[in-house]
Parts: C-alpha cells; sequence; structure tokens
C-alpha cells in the first residue's frame, strides 16, 4: 500500500503552490478539465505523477466535499539527502524540527507550509 497523493485545501492557493515547490522541488503539472472546471487548483507532480493537489476552500456550505470541520493532521514524504534537505531548509530559512527514531532507522524532520500545514519528511538510513 502507498499514498497516491495528499490534497491540501487552502485560500492560499498561490503561496502554497509556491512553497511546496521551492522546498519540495514539485513540477506544476495538468489536471483533468473535469476537475479544473469545478474546483481551482493546482497539481504538482514528483516524477511524472500527481502527489500534490492543491484546492481551494469553498466559501460556502453548497459544496458537499467540504469536510472544514475534519482534518488530516499531517502528510508524510519519505524523501533522500536528509542532510541537503536539512541545509535547504536552513538556506530559505523555513523553521523546522527534528525526530529520529532510531528503532525504525529513520531520521525525521518536520516543517509548516505558510498556512500552518504540517509535513512529516522521513529519511531512511
Amino acid at each position: 500500500m502507498h499514498i497516491d497523493h495528499a490534497t491540501i485545501r487552502t485560500n492560499h492557493l498561490k503561496e502554497t503552490r509556491d512553497f511546496m515547490v521551492s522546498v519540495f522541488d514539485l513540477v506544476e503539472g495538468e489536471r483533468p478539465e473535469t476537475i479544473a472546471a469545478l474546483v481551482d487548483g493546482y497539481w504538482l507532480y514528483w516524477n511524472e505523477s500527481p502527489l500534490v493537489h492543491i484546492i481551494k476552500s469553498p466559501v460556502g456550505t453548497e459544496d458537499v466535499t467540504n469536510n472544514s470541520t475534519e482534518a488530516i493532521d499531517h502528510f508524510a514524504l519519505i524523501m533522500e539527502d536528509y542532510d541537503a534537505f536539512k541545509q535547504k531548509l536552513i538556506t530559505m530559512e523555513i523553521p523546522f524540527k527534528l525526530m529520529d527514531v532510531p528503532e525504525l532507522k529513520i531520521k525525521r524532520i518536520f516543517l509548516h507550509t505558510p498556512q500552518n500545514i504540517l509535513i512529516e519528511t522521513i529519511f531512511r538510513d
């Protein structure tokens, strides 16, 4: 089993897109017309797969997909090159917290988007 994609619901579409592109080196790609016609947003790709969907938060309650009372705590990305990514965050002045799990042989870096969405990055030894 694997995660197909994560969806970020926000009223800060461009800022969230720019953050995800600059920090994780994702590439903005095409969205299906049927989806683009219904909701504003972006699909960000990694290795030719749409990994992160960014969609506009609905204004009213007429949208049945509006689950604003529910939330996903965070999403996690398995990444490579722990030291390089950590240095990138330092260079970009993005606050982060380290939380290693020696029993699982992983190192983790937690950070927030400018809109305070928590992202966990996992690096395997």
